[in-house]
């Protein structure tokens, strides 16, 4: 029988992550029923720190969390490329790209962005602890399988789990297998002090197919309110490499001997307990995001090289999309099913080709910086000795603005 449309779908997220909490703030702000399933009991975010570029700050304020996240973020109008002895290549502001795309960049702690969205959604609202383990579609909708033996129904299920998706292959309909995009990256977050690096640049030191990154992140991440710098070092190296937190500073003692004194001041100062030592992976572009029933959405549908900054930007306009979708289809539909059928193919052509570009290029930046051309990594440090801003600022802009909300 058709649902009318004053009553509210009950829509089912697997994962807490990013993708997923913003995805249910957006459905919950439209008047769904929603519930989240979290596979971990107690949420601890991945990496120091996320650069939100426009394109994701403008999602969150369209989801009422825009002044929080600017309250929370840092403060980066300046963009500046060293070599690895300290020699400015390029240097320039970021405010012509803000004003065109009228957003600021908001880098932000993991957790504070975490906890952020946590509290919009309401943990009265989210099962911790629980993993989804399959889902069937049923006449009425889709029962998702849980690994207590316990099933939830739900008229729609939005898979986001993350890069290790286990139903990801299930619904697209043939194994999907991670990519080794060839590096590893070490982050963490230091106090900001002016000798590592000027308070409002973002400062990356390359050479030699690697990189050490210091970004202004405000002071969300800490209860003191000390403003912060995220911190990266890249290192180009097979995978399968020794993970001993115990090992990183001698391990990027040695991998950056002889690079500029604010690198080696950062690799003296930081916290091996607060590092994460992550190998680089993404999957390959899918063809499709959805199934019947079903919306695949974040990392889980387009895990992609953090090159780009675009990871959790991408996943919040995934959120965005799908919810508009959603709305769009059941103003012109009194049936439930095929209102979903409807945003579910919205979402797929709206994402599909949007995302896939993206993880693409992530890839293509990530080989050139991290010198699988040899060639191609020496080309790029000539380009920018001659480099005033411009072509960068228009890469971002093109990025910014092919999202939903321009």
């Amino acid at each position: 029988m058709p649902r009318p449309l004053t009553t509210s779908l009950n829509i089912l997220v697997i994962g807490a992550g990013i993708g997923g909490l913003s995805t249910a703030l957006a459905f919950q702000q439209q008047g769904h029923q929603v519930t989240v399933v979290e596979r971990v009991a107690t949420i601890r975010p991945v990496g120091a720190a996320i650069s939100l570029w426009p394109n994701g700050v403008k999602v969150m304020h369209q989801l009422g969390l825009g002044e929080t996240i600017e309250g929370l973020s840092g403060e980066m109008t300046q963009m500046r490329y060293l070599t690895q002895t300290g020699q400015t290549l390029t240097d320039f502001s970021l405010a012509p790209l803000f004003g065109d795309v009228g957003q600021r960049v908001c880098p932000i702690a993991r957790a504070a962005l975490q906890q952020t969205l946590l509290d919009a959604v309401g943990t009265e609202h989210i099962q911790f602890g629980r993993r989804c383990i399959d889902y069937t579609v049923t006449q009425h909708g889709v029962a998702a399988h849980f690994d207590d033996g316990a099933s939830l129904n739900a008229d729609l299920l939005v898979v986001a789990e993350g890069t290790h998706s286990k139903l990801r292959s299930k619904l697209v309909g043939h194994p999907v297998e991670r990519q080794y995009v060839g590096y590893v990256n070490w982050n963490v977050r230091v106090p900001a002090d002016e000798a590592l690096a000027p308070l409002s640049h973002w400062d990356q030191y390359v050479g030699d197919a690697k990189r050490v990154s210091f970004m202004p992140m405000g002071s969300g991440g800490n209860e003191e309110g000390t403003q912060e710098f995220y911190c990266f070092f890249d290192v180009p190296l097979p995978a399968g490499t020794t993970n001993d937190p115990d090992h990183y500073r001698d391990e990027l003692r040695e991998h950056f001997a002889g690079w500029a004194e604010p690198v080696q001041a950062l690799i003296e100062r930081f916290d091996p307990a607060r590092m994460a030592r992550v190998e680089i992976y993404d999957i390959p572009p899918l063809d499709s995001l959805t199934a019947p029933r079903v919306a695949l959405l974040g990392d889980a549908a387009h895990g992609m090289a953090p090159d780009l900054g675009q990871g959790g930007c991408q996943a919040m306009e995934d959120a965005w999309v799908l919810s508009q979708a959603l709305a769009r289809a059941l103003e012109e539909n009194i049936d439930t099913s095929a209102a979903i059928d409807s945003a579910l193919a919205q979402y797929d052509r709206a994402r599909v080709d949007r995302v896939g570009e993206i993880v693409q290029r992530a890839r293509k930046r990530a080989a050139m910086i991290h010198g699988h051309d040899a060639t191609h990594t020496q080309a790029w440090y000539d380009e920018l000795k001659n480099e005033d801003g411009q072509a960068i600022i228009d890469g971002l802009k093109t990025t910014v603005t092919g999202g939903p909300l321009g």
